[in-house]
C-alpha cells in the first residue's frame, strides 16, 4: 500500500472526516483492527472520509518497518484512507509554530524539575520544583486552577476531568526534545479538518488535555467516541499481552468478523461473506453505532488470526 491509496467508498456525502492514527511500535494486531474497523465504520456510515496519520513522533519507541507493514495490513483488510497518509515525523515545524504560539501568549513554559522531585508531589506539577537549570528542560502546557473539563462521547456520555488537580501541568514537549503525544495530535487534527476522533477508550484520558490546548490554539474542538479496549482472558489489555499477535493479512475475514462481533454488531448481519469487499459492504449497510458497547471487549482465539 502506498501513502497514496485510492479509497473504496464513494465522494463523501457529508462533512465528516475520521482518522485512524496507530503508532509504528509493532504489527497491528486484534486490538488495533478493533479501533481501525470501529473508526472506518463511523465514518463510511455517516458518508464521510477517513483518514489514515502515523503516529511516529516518538522516534525512541517506533520498530524499524512497523509503519509499512502497518500500512499493508490496512490494505489487505480493505481499510484504505481517503488521502495520503501523514507522518508525525515529517511535521516538526507545525509544533513547533503551534508551541511558540502557547510560549507567547504565557501557557507554556520551561520545565526543570526532574521525575523525582515531581514522584515527592505524587507525580503532579502545580510548581516548578527545581532549584537549578538544567541543559535540555522540558515544555509544559499551564494548566488553570479549577480547570474542571466537560465533553459528551458518542459511546460514553458525559465525561469530567478536573485537569488542575488530577493531571497538572503536562508536557507539550520533552527534555529529550521529542514532541509529546498531547500536542503532535491536537495540531493535527486541526490540520487534517478531523471532526470526529474515534479511537481506544484507554485514550479518553487525554481528552480533557487535548480540549484545554485546543482553546489555547483557537483550535476546533471535535467530537469524540472511544471504542472498547480489547482485553485478553486475564483482563490485560491486548496490546500489553503476549496474545497480542500479529493479524495475519492473508487470511482477513475471521479477524473481521471478530472485530465486527467485539463492536457490539450482529454477525449475522455479515451472512456468508467469504471475501473483505462483500464482508464490508455488508457491514457499512448493517452498521448500528449505538451498538457499540461501552465495556471492555475480551479478544477471540480467531480474532488474532496469524502466521505461526
Amino acid at each position: 500500500m502506498t501513502d497514496g491509496a485510492q479509497p473504496r467508498a464513494t465522494a463523501p456525502r457529508s462533512t465528516y472526516r475520521g482518522r485512524f492514527a496507530p503508532s509504528p511500535t509493532g504489527p497491528l494486531h486484534a486490538g488495533s483492527l478493533l479501533s481501525a474497523l470501529g473508526s472506518w465504520l463511523l465514518a463510511r456510515s455517516a458518508g464521510g472520509q477517513w483518514l489514515v496519520r502515523i503516529e511516529d513522533v516518538d522516534r525512541t519507541r517506533e520498530v524499524a518497518g512497523a509503519a509499512a507493514a502497518q500500512l499493508s495490513a490496512l490494505h489487505a483488510f480493505g481499510l484504505h484512507p481517503d488521502a495520503p497518509v501523514v507522518h508525525q515525523s515529517q511535521r516538526g515545524p507545525r509544533y513547533q509554530q503551534a508551541l511558540q504560539k502557547l510560549l507567547d501568549a504565557g501557557l507554556a513554559f520551561e520545565c526543570h524539575c526532574s521525575r523525582g522531585q515531581l514522584a515527592a508531589v505524587g507525580g503532579i506539577h502545580r510548581r516548578c520544583l527545581a532549584r537549578s537549570n538544567r541543559r535540555d528542560p522540558a515544555i509544559r502546557f499551564r494548566v488553570a486552577d479549577n480547570s474542571r473539563i466537560s465533553f459528551t462521547d458518542r459511546i460514553r456520555g458525559t465525561v469530567q476531568q478536573d485537569v488542575d488537580r488530577e493531571v497538572g501541568d503536562f508536557v507539550i514537549r520533552r527534555s529529550d526534545g521529542c514532541w509529546a503525544y498531547q500536542l503532535a495530535v491536537v495540531v493535527d487534527d486541526a490540520a487534517q479538518g478531523i471532526t470526529e476522533v474515534v479511537r481506544g477508550a484507554d485514550l479518553i484520558g487525554s481528552t480533557a488535555r487535548q480540549i484545554l490546548l485546543q482553546r489555547g490554539l483557537g483550535l476546533p474542538t471535535p467530537r469524540y467516541a472511544h471504542l472498547p479496549v480489547l482485553l485478553d482472558a486475564a483482563g490485560k489489555k491486548l496490546s500489553k499481552s503476549e496474545r497480542a499477535h500479529p493479524l495475519d493479512p492473508s487470511d482477513p475475514v475471521p479477524a473481521l468478523r471478530s472485530a465486527w462481533r467485539m463492536l457490539g454488531q450482529d454477525l449475522a448481519c455479515l451472512g456468508d461473506a467469504a471475501d473483505v469487499e462483500t464482508l464490508l459492504d455488508r457491514a457499512v449497510a448493517n452498521f448500528e453505532p449505538g451498538r457499540i458497547p461501552a465495556q471492555p471487549a475480551r479478544s477471540e482465539p480467531f480474532a488474532a488470526s496469524h502466521k505461526r
